[in-house]
């Protein structure tokens, strides 16, 4: 019987027990699986949250994937459980909404004639001098100008990262935004092409009734059902290597565990210290940086006249990088349908002034930043608030963070029994349907023999939330 352990308890770490119990022929006799989840509950940063009776989302999460076997998974789960949900998210630059993917017409009539002209000649210019395609700020400015790169782009995306858009690779803009330029908003808006139809943003999609931590809730308790153990409040303290090999660990309890398989999904600088690396591979990893984010869930005694399911804020003067409208999301998440539940999102680095801030003090920069900028009426009155601070949340795709990578990745390669699996396991921005897969190449790895290359999953950044459909 082989030992494998799976570190982290999120969508990558148990989708890998699960398609590991799907396709072994004879699992029970075959593996004894142990998941080690380092917190008390499973989700990681899919996790629902509750606050007095109102469930919230870190960040919300969209169930769409064009990956037949994800889909499968989450319906053999959750099977009537989800709700089918449309999608309205807009960004929010001067006080006013603009539809996101941005619409030409939409933009030309809200920005005003002095702003429209100055845009314009930005365009032209960036058609007529063409940056090579380094940073992010190259990307975008090639396809829409300098000038509106700075209103729709610039301040957000470096709210996100905080660090210069020209220091962000460009291919992040290619991941996130493809398919996207004034050319292709002027052929859909303005020539009307009719042969295909770039859907960046999906109009619709599923979502479970009380959100996806209702999905890895059930899913922790099929595996349960399966046999396979899962320890909460566990992590590993050190890791025994023969050769090329993980051949045990020690948890922080001092528990010893003989393992012939290790699966990661834990955030990759973590799993690569407990290695003991040479100096080169740990200056490498030293220099992958990772950004976090505060949720703020803020209960209104007033319903928002708002239907957007999410908002990008664009306004520089505040803090506030997004918002989430749980009422919006699914009604499931809410106890009073006359209260509003707001998510208020706020982009920063482990251990920065903000990240430190008492949990109190967050919850007052929250309301008052939404009524700064005019989201929330004055009078709506604040009756209750949680704050939950995720680390690590999305790896930065900075100048020197390629060359660190593959250093890391060349180093993790020598153990022939140790895979990487997810979002912060990768250092890949994947989307949740992405970490999903990347769980089952792993499991299928183990039962078919190595032949999956989980570090090629997205490689070729086709979609994130992109779809292209026919228009006939």
């Amino acid at each position: 019987m082989k030992n494998i352990l799976i570190l982290g308890a999120g969508p990558a770490g148990l989708s890998t027990a699960y398609e590991l119990s799907k396709i072994s022929n004879d699992f029970k006799n075959e593996y004894n699986v142990l998941i080690f989840e380092k917190s008390s509950e499973v989700g990681g940063i899919s996790k629902t949250v509750l606050n007095n009776g109102y469930y919230f989302d870190l960040g919300g999460h969209r169930f769409f994937t064009k990956i037949e076997d994800v889909s499968n998974m989450w319906n053999e789960i959750l099977k009537d459980e989800f709700i089918l949900r449309p999608r309205l998210s807009r960004i929010y630059y001067n006080k006013k909404f603009f539809n996101y993917p941005v619409k030409l017409f939409d933009a030309v009539s809200k920005l005003g004639l002095k702003e429209d002209f100055l845009i314009f000649n930005s365009f032209i210019k960036s058609q007529i001098f063409k940056k090579e395609e380094i940073s992010f700020e190259d990307w975008v400015s090639n396809r829409f100008g300098y000038r509106l790169y700075s209103i729709f782009f610039k301040t957000y995306t470096e709210k996100v990262w905080g660090i210069p858009c020209n220091k962000i690779q460009a291919e992040w803009a290619a991941q996130r935004i493809k398919g996207l330029s004034i050319g292709s908003i002027i052929k859909r808006e303005v020539l009307g092409n009719k042969k295909e139809v770039i859907k960046t943003l999906i109009d619709e999609f599923l979502y479970p009734k009380y959100g996806p931590g209702q999905m890895y809730s059930e899913l922790a308790k099929t595996l349960s059902e399966k046999d396979i153990k899962l320890n909460y409040n566990s992590f590993i303290s050190s890791i025994t290597t023969e050769g090329n090999k993980i051949v045990s660990i020690i948890d922080n309890n001092d528990n010893k565990y003989e393992i012939d398989e290790l699966i990661s999904s834990i955030p990759i600088d973590e799993m690569v210290k407990l290695l003991n690396p040479p100096k080169e591979v740990l200056n490498a990893i030293d220099n992958l940086k990772f950004r976090s984010f505060i949720m703020v869930n803020l209960i209104f005694d007033s319903l928002v006249d708002l239907k957007d399911t999410w908002i990008y804020v664009h306004e520089p003067d505040v803090k506030l990088g997004r918002v989430q409208i749980f009422n919006n999301w699914s009604q499931y998440l809410v106890t009073n349908p006359d209260y509003s539940s707001i998510g208020a999102e706020f982009f920063c680095t482990e251990d920065d002034e903000l990240w430190n801030k008492e949990d109190h003090e967050l919850i007052k920069i929250s309301e008052e930043e939404l009524k700064k900028i005019g989201l929330l009426p004055d009078d709506f009155k604040i009756m209750g608030g949680k704050v939950v601070r995720v680390p690590k949340a999305y790896p930065v795709y900075d100048e020197e963070y390629k060359q660190n990578l593959n250093i890391v990745i060349d180093y993790l390669k020598t153990f022939e029994n140790l895979q990487l699996v997810g979002r912060a396991g990768l250092f890949k921005y994947n989307n949740m349907d992405h970490s999903i897969y990347t769980g089952f190449l792993a499991a299928r790895n183990i039962e078919y023999g190595k032949t999956y290359d989980i570090w090629g999953v997205n490689q070729d950044q086709e979609y994130h939330e992109e779809m292209k459909s026919s228009s006939d």
